[in-house]
């Protein structure tokens, strides 16, 4: 058995290398012509495509994947369509120096459930844009809906004179087959969008990698804020797609002296506080305690199915459950990431009191992702951003539109969110075409007039300073 998967790996893997070998080979024309037709192609699919993911799935609301889809196909495709990415580009005069871009090869890409169409498109996109072939690894209880975009971008990129297996799938369900190609020599780099365990597992596999795992994102609420604005910003961001975007906020903090408005500007909007009994009946379902981890049983799922699985009554037409906590961490299970309509609520005494609240929540699950802030005071804005590790810090925005880029603000819309050192990636930058390309440089003799006349034995006498070489370096500039 394990011979037969070695040999299904190599064959995937040797495909994918004379694929990447013919589209080397490609000029920038030639490659833009792939790009635009299978942008086409997907966005003409969105919205079969969101049907069959939340058929599939079971998760989110087809409307809102629509708008993932548009994301990953029209806007995605508008930030990298002028993009050099082939040949010569960037060449310094003063310098002399000429950058070169070159593909890095097959990437092994890892999409997540919760976003199983739109986040193959993209990085579908942002490959074929740099000549990479790529090898998809579904999640089990989505390949069918992943297929099915990879599928309609492959027949459109072959149609637009794309090498053959350019863009392939392996078989969902396989932890051992997966982990198999993942560790592959001949896979240049691990594109991997999902949970920690096997965002973990891309950064064993001995290959590069770039994984990216939870947010848990914290909100503040800062008394500076337009606070009816900022309530209905956050609930938008929160339920759309039933709140599957990793960005979107799960921690909502608040000082004390404006708590009663925002609790009340909630509850005028159609959001429902928790009492303690309830509270403990949805964490029961939301959150599996052993592991401090949200049930994937409620991982998109509405207010009213959350509802009925606690056992508990709440309002129609409720649109987030809100949970009133004293603390985090494991004896407070609602202040995981909760990838659903729950947001947990908490109230500080003063700035400083929220402000390390909010450090607390990002430090308990999603170092270096993302984190929001609402408020009309420059300084405290700033403040904020530069204490809290987070790649994005989102300003009076919705979390999940903004941090994802394109909608709300100007960052580069993506899929995949890089969390930093701290999240244990290589970068804070929302991925696209610029982390697929390896560059070389040419670097023309250009003659360091101040290091060739200096006194050159100075340097050779140890009684010589510092100092004296600083002139001695200085001396004739």
């Amino acid at each position: 058995m394990a011979e037969n998967l070695t040999e299904k790996a190599n064959d995937i893997l040797e495909r994918a290398i004379y694929a990447a070998a013919e589209f080397q080979e490609f000029n920038q024309e030639q490659t833009n012509k792939v790009v635009e037709a299978v942008y086409r192609a997907a966005l003409n699919a969105r919205v079969k495509l969101a049907k069959m993911a939340v058929d599939e799935t079971g998760i989110g609301i087809w409307e809102d994947k629509v708008w993932k889809n548009v994301i990953g196909t029209q806007l995605v495709y508008e930030d990298i369509r002028d993009q050099r990415t082939v040949g010569v580009i960037n060449h310094d005069t003063v310098t002399g120096i000429s950058e070169i871009a070159q593909p890095l090869g097959p990437i092994f890409a890892v999409t997540p459930v919760t976003n199983p169409t739109s986040t193959a498109i993209y990085k579908i996109l942002i490959c074929m844009k740099t000549r990479n072939p790529i090898i998809i690894s579904a999640h089990r209880n989505a390949a069918r809906s992943t297929g099915e975009a990879a599928r309609i971008c492959y027949e459109a990129a072959l149609e637009a004179g794309a090498p053959e297996d350019c863009i392939q799938m392996i078989p969902a369900g396989s932890r051992e087959f997966t982990q198999m190609v993942m560790a592959h020599p001949r896979v240049a780099l691990i594109l991997a969008t999902g949970g920690t365990g096997l965002v973990k597992a891309a950064y064993s596999s001995g290959n590069p990698a770039i994984g990216v795992g939870p947010g848990n994102v914290p909100v503040f609420i800062d008394e500076s804020a337009d606070l009816p604005f900022a309530i209905s910003s956050i609930i938008m961001s929160k339920t759309f797609d039933n709140g599957t975007v990793c960005a979107s906020e799960q921690s909502v903090v608040v000082e004390e002296k404006i708590a009663p408005q925002i609790r009340d500007e909630f509850k005028r909007q159609n959001c429902y506080f928790l009492s303690p009994e309830e509270i403990l009946k949805v964490q029961n379902i939301a959150v599996v305690k052993e592991s401090m981890s949200m049930s994937p049983f409620i991982v998109g799922q509405s207010v009213e199915t959350i509802a009925q699985k606690a056992g508990i009554t709440v309002p129609k037409g409720t649109k987030i459950l809100l949970a009133e906590l004293k603390g985090v961490g494991k004896d407070y299970p609602l202040s995981v990431e909760i990838l659903a309509p729950i947001l947990a609520f908490y109230t500080a005494k003063d700035y400083h009191s929220a402000i390390k609240l909010c450090i607390d929540l990002n430090y308990l699950g999603g170092i270096g992702h993302s984190a929001g802030i609402y408020a009309n005071d420059e300084h405290r804005i700033m403040e904020f951003s530069q204490l809290i590790n987070a790649g994005r810090i989102v300003v009076n925005t919705p979390t999940s539109q903004g941090a994802v880029g394109g909608t709300f603000n100007m960052l580069s819309p993506s899929l995949t969110l890089g969390c930093g050192t701290g999240g244990k990636n290589i970068t804070t930058e929302n991925i696209s075409v610029k982390h697929l390309i390896n560059i070389q440089r040419v670097c023309r003799r250009k003659m360091n007039d101040r290091f060739f006349s200096i006194d050159k034995p100075k340097y050779l006498d140890e009684n010589c300073s510092e100092a004296d070489l600083r002139f001695e370096y200085h001396k004739n500039h």
